[in-house]
């Protein structure tokens, strides 16, 4: 466009007389539609990775809350707020295909997975596989509840390694090791949890201190051979007679 017919055009844009073209108008208004479509789009996509996201560390959290300490129960707070979130993203999801009819296909792909995702949490919120049995089935049980609702649980394992579950204003695990000399229980290789300094060297079962009829039986964890005081716990399921011809893999 040279000097004169740049000047011309200006001219008729200020006074009025400029006609716009009418493929000029289409295509402006074809690409605001399409950036508009492309948000939308991005909107979805970012509500089915956040869904696929919360549903793996839902799933997961076997492994990693033992690690986060005290900030376990922070963890959860914000699983459970995002929880309802997801809640009300379906039913929005819900009233806006309502009103296209069900004719937007990514719409109803994430409303199967909000769908899906959010029944499956509800239903097993600790997830779909039950990973605790599959390290293994439990010889001996134990806990122990202290304040503030506090509980202690130990794992002994038939694969003769052991859980050491702590839930008190956060989550604390402990694992390890364990075998068996006489009637002392020892623990070998120790994987200390958070907030622990040392762990117990030995564990033995003994008649419990508050139900003494016999039938009730203590597992009482001491540091070394000079701690008189131990730490108790109170033994729900106890089969360590199984482990008799079984011998730990070094």
């Amino acid at each position: 466009m040279n000097h004169i017919t740049f000047k011309k055009w200006f001219g008729n844009l200020i006074g009025g007389s400029l006609q716009i073209p009418n493929d000029f108008i289409h295509g402006t208004f074809s690409c605001q539609l399409k950036k508009h479509t492309n948000r939308r789009e991005m909107k979805k996509y970012g509500l089915i990775i956040t869904t696929i996201i919360f549903f793996l560390l839902v799933n997961t959290s076997y492994y990693w809350e033992g690690k986060l300490g005290l900030f376990a129960f922070p963890s959860f707070l914000l699983l459970i707020i995002i929880y309802l979130g997801l809640v009300i993203s379906l039913i929005r999801q819900l009233y806006l295909s309502i009103k296209e009819k069900f004719g937007y296909k990514l719409r109803l792909l994430t409303i199967g997975l909000l769908v899906f995702v959010l029944t499956i949490t509800f239903l097993r919120p600790n997830g779909l596989i039950n990973f605790d049995k599959l390290e293994g089935r439990d010889i001996l049980f134990a806990e122990r509840e202290g304040a503030a609702n506090c509980m202690t649980t130990l794992q002994l394992k038939d694969d003769f390694t052991f859980r050491l579950r702590n839930v008190c204003f956060g989550v604390t695990e402990t694992k390890g090791k364990y075998h068996i000399k006489n009637d002392t229980i020892f623990f070998d290789n120790v994987n200390i949890g958070r907030h622990f300094d040392e762990y117990y060297t030995f564990g033995i079962v003994k008649p419990s201190k508050f139900c003494k009829d016999g039938k009730h039986f203590d597992f009482v964890m001491y540091k070394s051979l000079t701690d008189t005081l131990g730490y108790e716990l109170w033994i729900k399921k106890n089969e360590l007679n199984k482990l008799k011809d079984k011998k730990p893999k070094r």
